[in-house]
């Protein structure tokens, strides 16, 4: 007997929408970063999930899309305004499409697009440019980061 493992990635585009690559045309979902449950609509793509170099210093990922106008018209918009995404991977219900299990969450910030006749690729890049040498703008806080340290004395044991 084969079991099927149910497994949907849902991504929140800051400016553009909430998706999902399930089979389901929406399914309801709240996450850390919703304050109610929303409807996130289908959306047929791949997340390719990240990929880094040896040194840390290259983190991207990416995600492909069928080439049609409402792909592009979301994967435009998206370049255009540098939107940050959050995508979160989990595993689902069979019957019900209920999440189970978070299997992981990312933040993205969408940086260029390519295209053919066929399919859109987003690429997705860190929110720390190690080269440009910019941050985004936030105050860290415990909620955030975790603990803080509270003197200016840090030792390491």
């Amino acid at each position: 007997m084969s079991s099927l493992i149910a497994i949907t990635t849902f991504i929140y585009i800051k400016g553009t929408g909430r998706f999902q690559n399930s089979e389901l045309g929406s399914i309801s979902y709240q996450h850390q970063w919703d304050t109610a449950s929303k409807e996130y609509k289908y959306l047929p793509f791949i997340y390719q999930g990240s990929t880094v170099t040896n040194n840390g210093n290259n983190l991207e990922s990416g995600m492909v899309l069928a080439n049609n106008k409402i792909a592009i018209t979301y994967a435009t918009e998206a370049v255009e305004n540098k939107s940050k995404v959050k995508v979160a991977t989990c595993l689902m219900n069979n019957k019900t499409w209920a999440v189970q299990k978070i299997l992981s969450v990312e933040h993205w910030l969408v940086i260029s697009m390519s295209y053919d006749a066929e399919t859109i690729e987003m690429t997705l890049s860190s929110a720390v440019d190690a080269v440009g040498s910019t941050v985004p703008n936030f105050v860290l806080t415990k909620s955030k980061v975790g603990s803080l340290p509270t003197t200016g004395q840090i030792t390491n044991s």
